[in-house]
């Protein structure tokens, strides 16, 4: 309970004079160093997908709760079995697809089967089918019209409303429409984030943007996998177990150096979307280059630290949508807009002939200035973290200055008081004070007498007695009913007037919170593109160039990323697969020598380039390349109730002979061993053949095998289409020595026993395997170990006579004959 008291004989100090207010553009100041960081607490994202399918088009819209915006995607042909909405549900992970009852065939099979996938990852989503009356053209029009949108000022007109949102949504598009106005309709009858919010608070929405798939690469989630792009483990911390997984040692590990989350979320979403588009790509490139500078090394560094200080803004925006802003909230925006505006300054003495300096510093606008001017000059920083809530500096409201000095005051009026109603009480009363209490008012509190036992004994005459509390009586004199009326409950009009002032200041910032959504768009692409420059600079990487004549990759003296960090000594390669010569490059070899390790160097080099990073090698030109398929391991799961080789001839290699095009990277290693090794070589061979017989168009392959017999038994047709190429090895002695090195030429062996002696086994395990390998190449029998068989014959032999001693020759009933034909005659022939 909140008070304010005074007490004769001791004068209580009030608190000392208000600190001068802080104001803009001085240094931002740094609020009580116990700022939460509640700004930083990631709430659940949830995704809903609103889509439609009509005539051969697709009309996809979807409402993000974690910056409360909704993204849509113009109308765009799909294929009959719908992969570019299977994309977009790979890529996006919706919780719920919302879709019109009434639809095609394709659609409803498409639906079914996305409902039946129990063990989709990470959770199948909810299917909602509404009326199709709910997707009706005019009446979704009419929904994005009339919507709330904090964006758009009060100021605006209806009609410069119509003619803004026409700027910003493609309402010639009819299927976005009727998919933006049923997801309109679905997020307000599933009130998603203002559940418990009063009817009349609506979703918050701050903003519409487009996103499109085109120009995509397409790679699916095992290429994700099997390339460690990404890796997540269980987090270490027994703190953060139930909070979910950690990145471990993977691609985008290593090169996320984002400073602030969006940043981060940027990086992942790059990842997730490679692209062919070349200007794109030479735009990021650009940024990084100019970073990589040794002059610019110290610019790099400052613009670093500033976007430390990029927080998340649309959460705030949110919670002002809403009036659930916090103190820290309005820490945590003057520090972003302060910080976006050092961002600003420092772009525009950059040079402007890079596309993201010249937009920072255009679109960070003046808005900005005002905002952080607003907050700094508005809002006490440090008298709301004391008090915990929202107060304003002096001299903003001479009325609340004028009741705050009241209250500041309050305790020495209140002594003065106190004295004069002792003076009127019962003698034996030692003490009193003059208390006041917000939402109650000015109380005379008295100390309990001992005669005061049964509650008639608390009345005293010409006091209102109120409530017992702490051994003290609490009363209302008519001093106390005249301070209520002369001065009010100045708490809580203080409190009210100061809501009234934050909610005008809200008001200010939400009407330029596209101003604010730019920044955050703009400060997380340059926190990438730093942390990609970064990364570039200790790691030694290099530009990529870009062909769009050429189809395949040519790489000088590349490396893996992952693997040269983790080895003392890396043995960089080349590759090349551009033209119509070596589209197959069939690569044997012994097992570790460097494989596997080489096809995938190919695969994240060539995804390096295509999310605009530098490379881990002296030289890349990239084509256009327009998918990434493996089938490099192989996946195992019991919820798909399918074999291991199953999986890889379903979901791997079945999807890269079905969908490769001639643009297209292949990366197969080690297939056809789940299975009998005739048979595995088989459909190898099968494989291979049928990418071949394509001819100009065949994709560009790599293929790794320790099935020798592919290329001993001509199984595949002569001709420039292939390529033999091999891991160089130097046998010395019994020793054999890996060079990781690519050449020309064929491997004239496996030498697998050289590593299983590596691996731990007994040398008699690996000479007799030896053995019986070289017997079968030879074409010989393959007989028994002598020294075993004699083993074998010296145990029968013992246990035929332990059965003959048991036997009791004296017994009448026993019969030689059976025992000589059941016993004797049938071990003779392993005893022999």
């Amino acid at each position: 309970m909140a008070s304010v008291g005074a007490t004769p004989g001791r004068t209580p100090q009030g608190p000392g004079p208000g600190e001068a207010s802080a104001s803009f553009p001085s240094p931002a100041p740094v609020p009580d160093p116990r700022e939460a960081e509640e700004e930083e607490e990631e709430e659940p994202a949830e995704i809903h997908l609103c889509v439609l399918w009509n005539s051969g088009y697709l009309g996809i819209a979807y409402y993000d709760t974690s910056d409360s915006t909704i993204y849509f995607m113009p109308d765009a042909p799909d294929h009959e079995s719908l992969r570019l909405l299977q994309r977009v549900l790979d890529e996006i992970h919706p919780q719920s697809v919302v879709t019109s009852a009434k639809q095609d065939e394709n659609m409803t099979r498409f639906l079914g089967k996305l409902a039946s996938q129990e063990h989709r990852e990470p959770k199948r989503p909810e299917i909602i089918y509404l009326p199709s009356v709910d997707f009706g053209l005019e009446i979704s029009k009419q929904r994005l019209l009339s919507g709330n949108y904090s964006f758009i000022p009060d100021s605006m007109t209806g009609t410069e409303k119509i003619l803004f949102l026409s700027s910003i949504i493609p309402f010639d598009c009819f299927l976005t429409v009727r998919a933006l106005g049923g997801l309109l309709k679905f997020m307000g009858r599933r009130r998603i984030g203002v559940e418990l919010e009063d009817y009349n608070v609506s979703v918050p929405i701050l903003g519409f943007k487009k996103f499109v798939l085109t120009h995509l690469v397409s790679i699916d989630q095992d290429t994700y996998s099997v390339l460690q792009i990404f890796k997540s483990e269980p987090h270490p911390s027994v703190y953060k177990v139930a909070s979910g997984l950690k990145e471990g040692l993977s691609l985008f590990g290593i090169l996320n150096r984002c400073r602030c989350k969006w940043g981060e979320k940027l990086l992942r979403l790059w990842f997730t979307r490679p692209t062919q588009d070349l200007g794109e790509l030479n735009s990021r490139l650009d940024v990084i280059q100019f970073f990589l500078l040794p002059q610019n090394l110290d610019m790099a560094q400052m613009l670093h630290r500033l976007l430390g200080h990029i927080k998340n803004v649309p959460l705030i925006l949110k919670r002002m949508k809403l009036s659930h802003t916090k103190v820290s909230d309005w820490q945590v925006l003057y520090k972003t807009v302060y910080s976006a505006l050092g961002l600003r300054d420092a772009c525009r003495s950059l040079p402007q002939s890079i596309q993201l300096f010249r937009d920072i510093a255009q679109e960070f606008s003046d808005d900005l200035h005002h905002i952080a001017s607003l907050i700094g000059k508005v809002v006490d920083f440090e008298g709301s973290v004391a008090e915990n809530r929202f107060t304003v500096l002096p001299n903003i409201d001479p009325e609340i200055d004028e009741k705050k000095r009241r209250l500041t005051g309050l305790p020495s009026f209140l002594t003065e008081v106190a004295r004069k109603e002792l003076e009127n009480l019962d003698p034996r009363i030692p003490s009193c004070s003059v208390i006041y209490i917000p939402l109650i008012g000015f109380l005379l509190c008295i100390p309990r007498l001992p005669s005061m036992v049964e509650t008639n004994d608390f009345e005293i005459e010409g006091l209102d007695f109120m409530f017992l509390s702490e051994e003290k009586l609490h009363y209302r004199s008519a001093r106390t009913k005249e301070l209520d009326a002369l001065l009010g409950d100045l708490h809580c009009d203080i409190r009210d007037q100061e809501i009234l002032l934050m909610y005008q200041l809200q008001c200010q910032v939400l009407a330029r919170a596209a101003v604010l959504t730019r920044v955050l768009d703009l400060a997380s692409r340059l926190d990438v593109l730093l942390a990609l420059a970064s990364a570039a600079r200790d790691y030694g990487y290099s530009r990529p160039h870009y062909s769009a004549r050429l189809l395949g990759v040519r790489i000088q003296n590349g490396r893996h990323p992952l693997m040269e960090l983790c080895a003392r000594t890396f043995v960089p390669n080349s590759a090349e697969c551009g033209g119509y010569k070596g589209r197959v490059k069939v690569i044997t070899g012994p097992n570790s020598s460097g494989k596997s390790i080489y096809l995938k160097q190919v695969g994240l080099i060539t995804f390096m380039a295509l999310v605009g990073s530098f490379v881990p090698a002296e030289e890349a030109e990239i084509g256009a390349v327009d998918a990434i398929f493996t089938r490099i391991q192989s996946c195992e799961s019991i919820s798909l109730g399918l074999s291991t080789f199953m999986i890889d001839l379903n979901q791997q290699v079945a999807k890269a002979v079905n969908n490769a095009t001639e643009r297209s990277l292949v990366l197969i290693d080690e297939f056809g061993k789940g299975t009998n090794t005739v048979d595995g070589l088989a459909l190898l061979a099968a494989v291979i053949r049928h990418w071949l017989a394509l001819g100009p168009t065949c994709p560009h392959i790599f293929v790794a095998t320790n099935f020798l017999s592919l290329i001993q038994l001509q199984l595949l047709p002569q001709g420039p289409l292939v390529q033999y190429l091999t891991m160089e090895t130097c046998e010395d002695g019994n020793d054999l020595v890996f060079f990781y090195q690519v050449c020309e030429g064929v491997a004239n062996a496996s030498h697998a026993s050289h590593t299983a002696a590596q691996a731990g086994l007994p040398e008699k395990l690996v000479a007799r395997g030896k053995e019986v390998s070289d017997l079968i190449c030879s074409g010989k029998p393959i007989k028994p170990v002598k020294e075993l068989l004699k083993e074998k014959q010296m145990e029968n032999c013992q246990t035929l006579v332990n059965k003959f001693l048991k036997l009791d020759l004296e017994d009448p009933n026993l019969d030689l004959d059976i025992f000589m034909s059941q016993e004797v005659l049938p071990a003779a022939t392993t005893i022999l």
